[in-house]
């Protein structure tokens, strides 16, 4: 189960941002500003956004691994038609589309862990998914980034598609089937005696009752102030950081005067990310999951801050520190959500979870882009520094209620 579910993270996360590193050379090649290009990444982030849900409540009645194996080979194939894209409109609809294949990964696989493994397991195995969503992401970019010189952002992302198409067969060939419906549930339920008989009646509902149930637990994802709080910290964290990422070719390859490759190793700070992400479980055992989510948040505030100055090690230094920060409170804010997840909601805050998040990337990655391309590095920090406040301010209000 973990091979194949960090191999089908692997697989998303390097797919969905590939385009990131080769931001300039779009620029350069459809006369579009940084807000523009950055529409490669926003545009599919966006579609995940906007199909996370549906997809959530598909798979309270399908099934979560059926939806999961089609979400890494449907998004690969479409990487694999990227590169022959004849405009940037046509490239355009083909990340829209991507972005709702990949949709059907982050949007279901924390449910399947839960479910899975339980609330006790649950910590340690989002952590451990999310540090395999870590490296593909730094995977994706980093392949992309490196080959762009020499063979232009065509055959960057055709790269990064076939290592994807690698990793999806091995979540195909390695994916745990579903329990059988009629007497077994999850290993880890049986062993802990949590297979109940209402359990077993929600599996032998019919199709009405199930989108019944869908729409009851949507309303529980949504009444919940621990929950609301996590939707906020996805919404407002990861809009700052793709923000930054998506700002930062720009700034790397402009202002300090680096080649495309040698800027692409900004992106190695993502090693920090996966192991920030991975030793979640033992941050929230010590300080507990509201001081572990508000200093993972004011170390990505510390971070940013530290790349103000036209300094190369600062900015070096500063994105590995403000990564590390963020993926340590992404991982402890979902693992929080996962946790407080009630029962018959499990998919519908997992659904919720994932569209915060991918709206974040989307709408903050656009907005943040717009403000560097008219306003400068500096403006692009205090805006992020913000959105970054506001998300600690939420964990804040939710511990008073």
């Amino acid at each position: 189960m973990t091979v194949a579910v960090a191999a089908a993270g692997i697989s998303s996360f390097a797919l969905l941002y590939a385009p990131q590193p080769v931001l300039p050379q779009l620029a350069a090649q459809f006369r579009l500003d940084p807000g523009g290009a950055s529409l490669a990444v926003s545009v599919a982030t966006g579609a995940l956004a906007i199909s996370v849900l549906p997809i959530a409540a598909l798979s309270e009645v399908i099934g979560r691994r059926p939806i999961i194996l089609t979400s890494v080979i449907v998004s690969v194939v479409l990487g694999l038609l990227l590169p022959l894209a004849p405009s940037y409109p046509a490239l355009l609809v083909l990340r829209a589309l991507q972005g709702i294949a990949i949709a059907g990964f982050p949007g279901v696989a924390a449910a399947y862990l839960a479910e899975r493994l339980g609330a006790a397991g649950v910590a340690a195995a989002v952590g451990a998914m999310i540090a395999g969503n870590t490296v593909g992401g730094m995977l994706g970019r980093l392949s992309a980034g490196f080959t762009a010189d020499w063979l232009g952002w065509h055959g960057a992302l055709a790269v990064v598609a076939g290592l994807s198409l690698v990793f999806s067969l091995v979540t195909v060939a390695t994916l745990p089937p579903a329990p059988r419906q009629e007497g077994t549930f999850a290993p880890a339920e049986r062993e802990r005696g949590t297979f109940t008989t209402e359990k077993r009646e929600q599996r032998s509902l019919p199709k009405k009752s199930a989108a019944r149930n869908v729409l009851r637990g949507l309303g529980l994802a949504i009444r919940r102030p621990v929950l609301l709080a996590q939707y906020a910290v996805a919404l407002l964290a990861m809009g700052s950081f793709v923000a930054l990422y998506n700002a930062a070719g720009f700034r790397l390859t402009g202002e300090l005067g680096l080649a495309p490759a040698v800027a692409s190793l900004v992106f190695l700070a993502y090693a920090m990310g996966a192991v920030s992400s991975a030793t979640a479980g033992r941050l929230i055992g010590r300080f507990g999951r509201p001081r572990a989510l508000v200093g993972g948040l004011a170390v990505t505030i510390g971070g940013a801050a530290l790349t103000i100055p036209d300094s190369l090690p600062l900015v070096v230094l500063g994105f590995v520190v403000l990564t590390g920060g963020f993926f340590a409170a992404h991982a402890v804010a979902n693992g929080w959500a996962a946790a407080e997840a009630p029962a018959r909601a499990r998919g519908q805050v997992a659904g919720l979870y994932t569209l915060a998040y991918y709206l974040g990337s989307s709408l903050g990655g656009t907005i943040g882009s717009f403000v560097y391309g008219h306003a400068g590095w500096n403006w692009l920090i205090g805006a992020t520094a913000v959105w970054l406040a506001l998300a600690a301010s939420s964990v804040f209000l939710t511990r008073r209620t």
